[in-house]
């Protein structure tokens, strides 16, 4: 079982595995299934502990499934190249988006934060709605919400044409410009704003799972599959 789920993990096709080891291919779905909810559980307990991040970069994939597409979100800590965790939505819109942030929170201590998201305007609402703390007054009714501090945000917006980036815009949307490049030199060293890290762990993500494969025929069936390989992956 441990050869198997080592060689899912790093992108072996089930069929060379039926093959080589002779095990029923519902055996081997079975034991993607349960490693994969188990990596979760391990990935949540080691990783979700707050802590200082300085820099987080997230982006999305477009994977084909059988009956259409579907989008996972990704997040990584830029300093240590942590990953922090991912989701899998029917599309790639604000509530898919909601939940990879609440991971990334979780993660998170109350320190000086910078996110490095792509161009998709749903981040820069879902991280200003989560990255908030109810303020107790002692009075009745709903308490108000008071957002965290030093929490920037800077997009980085790429524009393509013909499958090729012809044009790279940085924005600073949330914070301080001297502080944004503070945080950056401190997480990443010398460069500029980028999600170079996060698009780096989505050529990962798509060499070791194949459905996220570009332009092969592996079609994930259910997205529950995707999820549990998604955990898989990361985790190992």
């Amino acid at each position: 079982m441990v050869l198997v789920v080592t060689l899912l993990a790093h992108g072996c096709p089930v069929q060379a595995i039926v093959a080589a080891f002779g095990f029923d291919e519902r055996t081997v779905a079975a034991w993607w299934a349960r490693s994969g909810r188990q990596s979760q559980m391990v990935h949540e307990y080691l990783v979700e502990q707050p802590r200082a991040l300085g820099q987080v970069q997230a982006d999305e994939l477009r994977v084909k499934q059988q009956g259409g597409l579907v989008g996972m979100a990704l997040a990584i800590m830029g300093q240590t190249r942590l990953w922090l965790g991912g989701e899998v939505g029917e599309q790639r819109d604000l509530p898919l988006i909601r939940r990879l942030i609440a991971r990334v929170r979780r993660c998170a201590a109350q320190r000086p934060l910078l996110v490095c998201p792509d161009g998709l305007v749903s981040y820069i609402r879902a991280i200003r709605e989560t990255f908030r703390d109810p303020v107790q007054t002692g009075q009745g009714g709903r308490p108000r919400l008071h957002p965290w501090r030093n929490i920037c945000i800077a997009p980085v917006v790429k524009r393509d044409e013909r499958r090729r980036v012809v044009a790279t815009e940085r924005r600073i949307v949330d914070g301080a410009p001297a502080r944004v490049e503070m945080l950056r030199r401190h997480s990443q060293g010398d460069g500029v704003i980028n999600t170079a890290y996060i698009e780096r762990l989505n050529a990962t993500f798509r060499e070791h799972l194949a459905p996220l494969a570009r332009r092969c025929r592996a079609l994930a069936r259910q997205t529950l599959t995707l999820y549990e390989g998604m955990f898989l992956v990361g985790t190992v």
